[in-house]
């Protein structure tokens, strides 16, 4: 059947979907106001890797991009850019890119090329026979944090409402899942409260289980930028190079943090150090949360975290001495068993002591992805479009008004997590997989079980950038994907901050914006008439921007891309009314998101590590970002001869000396890392920045994830690839 498509983002052309309309460049523009970008030119975009959002000037010749550099104006990044930004270009023109689409037409053949017509075909019918035998909970999609806002929305509607699925989860999962529910249960809605400014604006900064100097090296930078002489304080069992700058490193047991930070609170409270007026006036919870750390005694916390007791107090001491206090985290705290938990206990840290609402304060979290933030609210999968609550009929109500469509097709049912949604296809229940820009088969824990899952499946779809990636390379259907530079749409960053992202280069071949391939698919399926308004990103915004209307994410004051644009990204919230300015914070009135606007202090005794070190499995590994030039599993970073040169090729293992001197283990020579699930070889990387019994690998490199232990947070569903026991055998040099 010859399919007849509609019009894509491709706006000089009108009509079907042919093989010329495909390959033409288009026009560049910014949705619904077109800006034509003279062929030879500077435009500005907003980076597609990490959260930090870096602005970035754009360099045209004959139409289409060729360099870029950082935008000195940009109020995230002031003309900065790590290695990965000065790339981003690069990846786009690697030689594995899909371009198009690709169909095994049967199980264990080769992967063929075929018509956009026919991968459509063959979706809607695979998907919609397993729908028919085993009902709408037989199909699940695993989405990312690095599509635009505009897509995450288009998926999750047209999958949830259109299609008429059920589960469905982002790998925004893997990384921010646990401060999205500590955020949500403490403040009421998914709220990180802080603004960029607050790195130069605060005179103590703690850092737990996060390495900006390598993970976010931008965010590090605006640290550098603080005149006010801060202390910089650093909860880390590695001696990273974040904890080798700061002025404290406390370098803790692996997975004690929680116990630490009850302790600290402890000591805060038995002292008088705190700021009672805000806790009665703006909390709840306190009084049972002050009973309750009185177990956490200086000498179980020592005892527990291995820090001396003066090491104990002198933290405690600082954050009393400090009038602008700041707390972040990231990975080091949200990958764990406990994750939320410990989240949490830095935000009573903050709430107590009051440092919160105020230039310099804050209980921060720090994003991963270029849009997790956009996939935490806008994404439709845990929560209803817009952070509304599916389980509300009046939010159910709201968002079927204003999207025009029969308040029955929002289903009321909550989806599977990430975990539970691999638990249904080992156990037979779920038969289809849709997997959108995004590696699992890489960067899942445990990933020799997500592999072995896989091939359960009656059906498996990957969207992808690249055809070579390890979970594509498993696929029945390859859908081939543009990628950053190659659409238009907007990015949510750490801080909030809205930026637009455009299209500065055409897609090679066949590939399509995701957000057209959501278009075509829902042509393709019969749903296309729910969409009718969903014509271009930019429409698409405006649709998301009426759905904020009343919630704490609202900014139904942004007029369109361009304002965005030419305001150097937008915060929200941001209604009509919101003073001008380009930095914001949450809570500046002590008003939190709750029904009483007060703050929940929230806490749980600490639980002991899932797989602790043993006889037979003697060492901790830890993992963690390796270097800023790496990015996840290298899907993109691994395709610039730029970066490669600054990682090396081969994994390596960080390992102390006194253990490897025990061991026989000399410096670049080869061991074997095995654990109960897996084992790989890695060079030897001989250092005192780990603590001896413990071990550190990079997870970029696609071994890595055969070892980690599959232990979850209990309220985020989080996985805990922080902390699993293994061994370690020299083999020599080789």
């Amino acid at each position: 059947m010859k399919l007849a498509l509609p019009d894509f983002t491709l706006r000089s052309w009108k009509g079907p979907l042919t093989e010329e309309l495909i390959r033409h460049p288009g026009e560049f523009g910014l949705g619904q106001v077109p800006v034509r970008i003279k062929p030879d030119a500077t435009t500005t975009t907003v980076c597609g890797y990490c959260s930090t959002g870096c602005g970035l000037n754009v360099h045209l010749k004959d139409g289409e991009a060729i360099n870029l550099s950082a935008d000195s104006e940009y109020p995230v990044n002031l003309g900065m850019a790590c290695p990965k930004g000065w790339e981003a270009l690069t990846p786009l023109s690697a030689p594995d890119r899909a371009v198009a689409p690709m169909l095994r037409r049967q199980r264990g053949g080769k992967l063929d090329s075929v018509s956009w017509e026919e991968a459509m075909e063959v979706f809607c019918q695979k998907l919609k026979a397993i729908k028919e035998e085993h009902g709408p909970e037989s199909v699940a999609f695993l989405s990312t944090g690095q599509i635009t806002t505009e897509e995450m929305a288009y998926l999750g509607c047209l999958y949830k409402f259109g299609m008429g699925f059920v589960h469905c989860d982002s790998n925004t999962r893997q990384c921010m899942a646990s401060a999205h529910v500590a955020y949500k249960q403490s403040f009421g809605f998914d709220a990180p409260p802080f603004t960029y400014a607050d790195f130069e604006e605060s005179d103590v900064l703690v850092f737990v289980g996060a390495n900006p100097c390598i993970a976010h090296p931008i965010m590090w930078q605006r640290v550098m930028r603080n005149r006010r002489n801060p202390e910089i304080i650093v909860v880390d069992p590695r001696k990273t190079e974040t904890a080798m700058a700061a002025t404290q490193h406390y370098p803790i047991r692996p997975k004690s943090d929680l116990v630490l930070l009850y302790g600290l609170a402890n000591i805060l409270i038995a002292s008088g150090w705190i700021d009672r007026p805000f806790i009665d006036a703006h909390t709840t919870g306190f009084r049972e949360f002050a009973e309750f750390v009185t177990k956490f005694t200086t000498e179980r916390v020592c005892q527990e975290t291995g820090l001396a007791a003066d090491e104990l107090w002198r933290f405690a001491r600082t954050i009393a001495d400090g009038k602008r206090v700041s707390f972040w985290w990231t990975m080091g705290v949200n990958q764990s068993h406990e994750g939320t938990r410990t989240a949490q206990a830095l935000i009573n840290l903050a709430l107590i002591t009051g440092n919160i609402g105020r230039p310099g304060t804050g209980a921060n979290s720090i994003t991963g992805q270029c849009n997790a933030m956009g996939s935490r609210v806008f994404g439709n999968i845990t929560s209803l479009l817009g952070g509304h609550d599916v389980s509300d009929p009046a939010d159910r109500r709201k968002v079927a008004t204003i999207l025009g469509i029969d308040e029955n097709a929002i289903p009321q049912q909550s989806s599977m997590a990430y975990d539970q949604i691999l638990r249904g296809i080992d156990e037979g229940r779920i038969k289809a997989l849709w997997v959108i820009a995004t590696n699992g088969a890489h960067s899942w824990i445990n990933h020799n079980d997500f592999n072995s899952l896989l091939d359960k499946l009656d059906f498996l779809v990957v969207q992808d950038m690249y055809h070579t990636t390890e979970t594509a390379q498993r696929a029945d259907l390859i859908l081939p994907a543009a990628g950053w530079g190659e659409k238009d749409g907007t990015l949510i960053n750490s801080e909030r901050r809205i930026g637009v992202i455009k299209k500065v280069r055409r897609a090679p071949g066949q590939a399509l914006s995701d957000f057209s391939i959501f278009q075509l698919i829902a042509h393709s399926w019969g749903c296309s008439e729910m969409f009718e308004r969903w014509q271009t990103p930019e429409k698409v915004f405006q649709i998301l921007k009426e759905i904020t209307r009343g919630k704490p994410c609202e900014f139904t004051g942004i007029e369109d891309y361009r304002m965005i644009d030419q305001a150097g990204g937008i915060q929200w919230p941001f209604t009509a009314d919101t003073p001008p300015g380009a930095e914001r914070r949450l809570f500046e009135d002590g008003r939190f998101f709750t029904p009483d606007h007060r703050a929940r202090i929230l806490f749980d005794e600490p639980a002991p590590m899932p797989e602790a070190p043993d006889i037979d499995y003697p060492f901790l590994l830890l993992t963690g970002r390796g270097t800023s030039s790496q990015w996840h599993t290298n899907t993109r970073t691994g395709k610039s001869d730029v970066l490669r040169k600054l990682y090396p090729a081969e994994c390596y293992v960080e390992i102390h000396v006194d253990d490897a001197r025990r061991l026989g283990i000399a410096r670049h020579s080869s061991v074997r890392i095995a654990s109960r699930r897996g084992e790989l070889v890695a060079k030897a990387a001989v250092t005192s920045t780990v603590q001896p019994g413990q071990i550190f690998l990079p997870m970029h490199y696609r071994e890595v994830n055969r070892l980690t232990f599959p232990a979850f947070d209990t309220y985020s569903r989080q996985p805990s690839y922080k902390a699993c026991a293994v061994a370690i055998t020299p083999l020599g040099r080789q």
